[in-house]
């Protein structure tokens, strides 16, 4: 399950985040994942308390947001959502695409306790 080195992953930069602000505690993370970017976000939440025992979060709340996959049509230059198992442009139908967006998984935001 390589969601629990992920977590670990966030923790470092959670962690750094609250030295440079001076925190005593983080009380909540949220994170933005793309269906493509490889990472569960069940399976995250289920490892974060295991990676985070004994850290700066170890009492956060893990929140992770599920982002929509965009892709645009490289024929008829469309923009749109797509899933993940079909990503064909919703206006004129082809299978040419580029991805947008959907691949990511970003640190949105650290709600920290001084």
């Amino acid at each position: 399950m390589h969601e629990l080195s992920v977590c670990q992953s966030i923790i470092d930069q959670v962690t750094q985040i609250a030295r440079q602000n001076n925190a005593q505690s983080v009380s909540r993370i949220i994170l933005e994942i793309g269906p493509l970017s490889g990472v569960e976000a069940p399976l995250l939440e289920h490892a974060f308390p295991i990676a985070s025992a004994g850290t700066i979060a170890q009492d956060a709340i893990l929140e992770a947001q599920i982002l929509p996959i965009r892709i645009r049509c490289n024929l008829c230059h469309n923009e749109n959502k797509a899933s993940a198992n079909k990503l064909l442009c919703n206006a004129c139908g082809a299978w040419q695409t580029t991805l947008i967006s959907g691949d990511e998984m970003l640190l949105k935001s650290v709600e920290l306790e001084k």
